[in-house]
């Protein structure tokens, strides 16, 4: 704890701390509440940031600080009442920068927002909340003038995970070809529609915009009264398709079981999620969206668990090396539920599109 507070002392932070303590259970950063004694002073969340999925902290913490202080910006010039509460803020440390190297590791440290709270819930109510929330954060930052790195490069990247594949399949490491070229077959017959976006981004038709990149329900802090104060957890914002943020949602937020459950009877689309969040998504964000976004949403829809099947099928071909796995055929299994879910959505196509038109 001794270390803890020496940490702390960097950051340029008002009011005595009285308590350090672990806060959340968040699967990258490891992070804690710093509390203070003085009621009229805040309280603080410090953040060790997992600087080996986030190599480059100094461009990490720069996107963050960009966005932060452009939402901030907008929020004032709309008159908001309780911005604090709305945008996260970082403090420096006496250095000036948002973060601290302690040697080995790298810290951060944010005003903690009181009387907030998250949701794990994913029904059509708080689906619907997450549409307007990510949508609102998109049409904050369309006009953002500063230029953001890929803290993760080619993270949403269809066709760089395509070479992923066939790179594994080229070298078929531990000899599993031959149980999976029905999967194999049935990527590789969707890949160039998959590769799409790229593809339109590099004519000149589809831009990059300035995007979440982790659209989960619990990614958003709600007030006493069950309103949407934020949206959290930039670290993974930064420049991608308008896609990821609306399609990764659904790709957790609509199917009917768990990812990795092996029943694939279970695995359905869920009609309900799919249209209060687009319902939601249009509403705050259709002001700056160019057509050929609107009418690529369901391609997003399909573009998720097909990019997830890729990843996992290439991680069971290759000997399980990237995802933690709990028994020998889970990647696979894993691989089978996406690809389940991408035929439910591909069934579901035209009533989406049907959905949309009717919403503009």
């Amino acid at each position: 704890m001794n270390n803890l507070n020496l940490i702390v002392s960097q950051f340029n932070t008002t009011g005595t701390v009285t308590e350090i303590k672990p806060l959340g259970a968040g699967l990258i950063n490891d992070t804690y509440k710093v509390l203070t004694a003085e009621e009229d002073q805040p309280d603080y969340v410090l953040q060790r940031i997992n600087h080996a999925i986030f190599q480059d902290v100094e461009m990490l913490q720069n996107n963050i600080e960009a966005v932060t202080k452009h939402i901030r910006k907008k929020l004032t010039e709309k008159d908001e009442e309780d911005i604090n509460r709305k945008v996260l803020h970082f403090l420096p440390t006496g250095s000036g920068k948002t973060y601290y190297h302690d040697g080995t590791n790298y810290w951060r440290m944010m005003v903690f927002i009181p009387r907030a709270k998250t949701y794990e819930t994913v029904d059509p109510e708080y689906s619907y909340y997450a549409g307007v929330a990510f949508g609102n954060f998109q049409a904050m930052l369309a006009d953002i003038p500063d230029r953001l790195g890929e803290t993760i490069p080619d993270f949403h990247n269809m066709e760089f995970r395509m070479k992923q594949l066939r790179d594994a399949v080229a070298a078929n490491p531990v000899n599993r070809l031959d149980e999976v070229k029905y999967y194999i077959d049935e990527l590789e017959s969707r890949a160039e529609e998959m590769c799409k976006a790229e593809r339109l981004f590099r004519e000149g038709k589809l831009p990059k915009r300035v995007c979440h990149c982790d659209t989960k329900v619990n990614n958003m802090m709600f007030d006493e009264n069950g309103k949407v104060l934020c949206v959290i957890d930039l670290d993974t914002v930064m420049p991608s398709f308008i896609f990821s943020d609306y399609g990764d949602f659904l790709r957790t937020g609509a199917n009917a079981t768990a990812e990795d459950d092996p029943v694939l009877e279970h695995v359905a689309f869920k009609e309900d999620i799919f249209q209060a969040f687009t319902k939601g998504y249009l509403e705050s964000a259709k002001c700056f969206l160019l057509p050929v976004e609107i009418e690529n949403l369901p391609y997003a829809v399909a573009l998720f668990p097909y990019m997830q099947c890729v990843r996992f099928l290439t991680d069971y071909i290759n000997g399980d090396t990237y995802y933690k796995i709990k028994y020998p055929l889970h990647n696979l299994d894993r691989t089978k539920n996406q690809f389940r879910l991408l035929q439910c959505v591909e069934e579901k196509t035209p009533s989406m599109k049907a959905y949309i038109q009717s919403l503009l």
